[in-house]
């Protein structure tokens, strides 16, 4: 019986062992690649810059200064950086901030300087702020105002100016290592007609004024008066001036060109504003102007700004060391 079984369990068992054969071993299971997570964006910050609130008590206002630092501030702890005050500062700051560095390229083409923005008053539009803060007196033809429920208000910008000479200066002089006796003020549109306010109302406020197409329109030309009223009473005026402006920013020859004004020739009023300046000859005042070719309002300022840093904080001459 053996002997008949025995084929069959043979067979079978030869069957079995091709069965196994066919058999796959699974490969070992690799876990998935982890989904990649989400985080919640963050803030993009500038590097060596500070934001400080600072609350003025005449005025009963909160504003922000932005200071952005050089980066030879924490290499020379014992040196007073020239110090640069720059308007409207949300778009002016980072701006200014990064020509400074590009056009200084680390003290070579530029000398190092700590910026200050004057940032707008907290919990005002920009539009209302500066037009509160920077224009001369209260006569405007903007009769609408951009904050519901709050009229228009100019001709703040006595009041404003006292602001930073006796509140944000002594800030600024106490929490950083700065030259006071090497102020510089840079203003652009309502801005420089902030700037001229300062240089006819108290000159010796900055060492140096960077005004880029002020707005010398204001009031029916009312700058260009008061320079008159200063000249009147002063034989001197201490002050360097670095005037500038667009090509464009003059009345239209058509109104083909947008790029032009319609009614307000600025090239014009900064040419008279420039030549009375020079007229009175007084001997401490330093003027420099230009025209900038192909440029508008609304484009002259990095222009404007990089000429006038570069003629405000030329680079310094390395020190030399005497032989011995």
């Amino acid at each position: 019986m053996f002997e008949k079984i025995a084929p069959s369990l043979f067979a079978a068992f030869c069957l079995a062992l091709s069965a196994c054969s066919e058999v796959k071993v699974p490969e070992p299971s690799v876990p998935p690649h982890p989904a990649p997570t989400e985080s919640a964006p963050l803030a993009y910050v500038l590097a060596d810059t500070e934001v400080r609130d600072i609350t003025s008590g005449p005025l009963g206002r909160t504003y922000q200064l932005f200071v952005s630092l050089p980066g030879s501030y924490e290499q020379r702890p014992g040196h007073r950086f020239p110090v640069l005050f720059v308007t409207d500062a949300s778009y002016a700051f980072p701006l200014v901030r990064n020509i400074g560095r590009m056009v200084g390229d680390r003290g070579k083409g530029l000398e190092d300087f700590v910026l200050i923005g004057l940032s707008y008053a907290k919990g005002d539009t920009g539009q209302y702020s500066r037009r509160r803060d920077y224009t001369p007196t209260p006569n405007s033809e903007d009769t609408v105002s951009d904050m519901p429920g709050r009229p228009v208000v100019h001709g703040e910008a006595e009041a404003y100016r006292r602001f930073i000479a006796d509140e944000v200066f002594p800030l600024v002089a106490e929490h950083y290592r700065v030259d006071m006796n090497r102020k510089i003020f840079a203003g652009h549109s309502y801005g420089g007609l902030l700037g001229a306010h300062i240089l006819l109302t108290e000159p010796t406020m900055f060492e140096r004024y960077i005004l880029s197409s002020p707005s010398l329109w204001y009031d029916d030309r009312v700058m260009l008066a008061r320079e008159r009223a200063y000249a009147a009473v002063h034989t001197d005026m201490r002050a360097d001036v670095f005037l500038s402006i667009g090509s464009f920013e003059t009345v239209s020859p058509s109104s083909a060109n947008k790029r032009y004004h319609r009614n307000n020739d600025m090239v014009r009023d900064l040419r008279k504003f420039e030549a009375q300046l020079r007229s009175r000859r007084y001997p401490s005042l330093r003027i420099e102007s230009n025209v900038i070719d192909d440029e508008d309002h609304l484009t002259v300022y990095p222009s404007a700004i990089t000429r006038g840093l570069m003629w405000a904080l030329p680079a310094q001459p390395p020190l030399s060391v005497p032989m011995q």
